[in-house]
């Protein structure tokens, strides 16, 4: 092969396999081989040089972005499916019931008659009412299938006036404390005296059916009272006399450690105050669980009221929190202190849900 073959042809590195090629015949004869067509050989690949300083800088950027539409699509927020509107009826409250059962050495030598009796001990809730299906001991007794006496009088505190009884205050001996030594010693005397000063026709009857009571036939004693000793302006209690009568604390301790000496197979539950208002000078409600009248909130009695009842280890059943609140009491009640026929209803609704589901009557 001359070196004209060799300007005419060129000659392929066989070593490039992806080059198009055809067999060519020299001149003289040879046959070599030659780029069929130049203009189809591939083009050699680029190489571009990977610049770690640039991708660096391109997952910055990438991350700055990303945040900054995080921010910006939570500053708008987002709608929400709920109605604005909608409120619910119940609220998320804790209920500090503290039911504790009677212990069974208590029931020793005691003769069980197989009937669920209950006495009924307090003032407006269980009286107001009182001779009506939708009366707080007839509901019970109806909701419980148990035996159920009333022994509530209108308008009596939890403590007393006076530290001495004084008959000028009649009213003292239907207090707790007094009814429950009356109960307790059975001599009903000064408790009767009483009875026949008040113009309320159901406390001498109330009266002669405590007296006739067969207290060995009751299983429970339940005592209940409005918020009345917070709105006169009782004490709350006596740090330096805990059995002191005229204090709210004083009087609940001295009547539960009496009917626990006395009649030890008796279990005794009570019942809260439920939430209420007080009224001032103008004729104004002012709201009990955010007004002192001297003696602390309503809520202040409350928890004194627990602090007696888990000392002498008895039942206690949260009306406060836990059946009529400020949340709720215009459902149940009908003016500041008193309940309607459902504020009645629910409360032995608690009463029996708490101390006697297994004799809930069927409906």
């Amino acid at each position: 092969m001359n070196q004209d073959t060799e300007k005419d042809i060129e000659i392929l590195d066989m070593n490039e396999q992806d080059t198009p090629v055809e067999e060519q015949q020299t001149s003289s004869g040879e046959t070599v081989k030659a780029i069929k067509n130049p203009s189809e050989m591939p083009a050699k690949k680029k190489h571009i040089p990977l610049n770690l300083h640039i991708i660096f800088l391109s997952l910055i950027v990438i991350i700055i972005g990303t945040i900054a539409f995080k921010l910006y699509k939570w500053d708008k927020g987002v709608p929400l499916e709920d109605d604005p509107d909608f409120q619910e009826s119940d609220f998320d409250i804790e209920v500090l019931d503290s039911i504790i059962p009677l212990a069974p050495d208590k029931l020793e030598g005691h003769e069980d008659d197989g009937v669920t009796t209950i006495l009924c001990l307090g003032n407006d809730p269980f009286s107001l009412g009182r001779d009506e299906d939708y009366g707080l001991a007839n509901q019970i007794a109806e909701k419980s299938g148990a035996t159920v006496y009333n022994g509530s009088f209108t308008g009596s505190t939890v403590s007393a006036a006076y530290a001495a009884y004084n008959d000028g205050y009649w009213m003292d001996a239907l207090s707790l404390s007094y009814l429950a030594e009356g109960i307790c010693t059975r001599n009903f005397e000064r408790i009767l005296a009483a009875a026949y000063y008040s113009y309320d026709p159901a406390f001498v009857p109330t009266v002669e059916m405590l007296q006739e009571l067969d207290m060995n036939s009751v299983d429970i004693i339940c005592i209940m009272y409005d918020g009345i000793d917070y709105i006169e302006k009782r004490p709350s209690d006596d740090p330096n006399d805990p059995y002191s009568i005229v204090a709210y604390t004083g009087a609940l301790r001295t009547a539960i450690e009496q009917f626990q000496e006395t009649y030890p197979f008796i279990r005794i539950v009570v019942m809260s105050h439920t939430f209420c208002h007080s009224i001032n000078e103008e004729g104004n409600f002012q709201n009990g669980d955010r007004t002192d009248l001297g003696n602390g909130t309503l809520s202040h009695y409350l928890q004194k009221e627990l602090d007696v009842t888990s000392d002498c280890g008895v039942s206690w059943i949260d009306n406060f929190y836990g059946s009529v609140n400020e949340d709720n009491y215009l459902e149940y009640m009908t003016d500041y202190i008193h309940f309607n026929e459902a504020g009645l209803e629910r409360l032995a609704e608690r009463f029996v849900n708490c101390i006697l589901p297994q004799n809930t009557a069927a409906e």
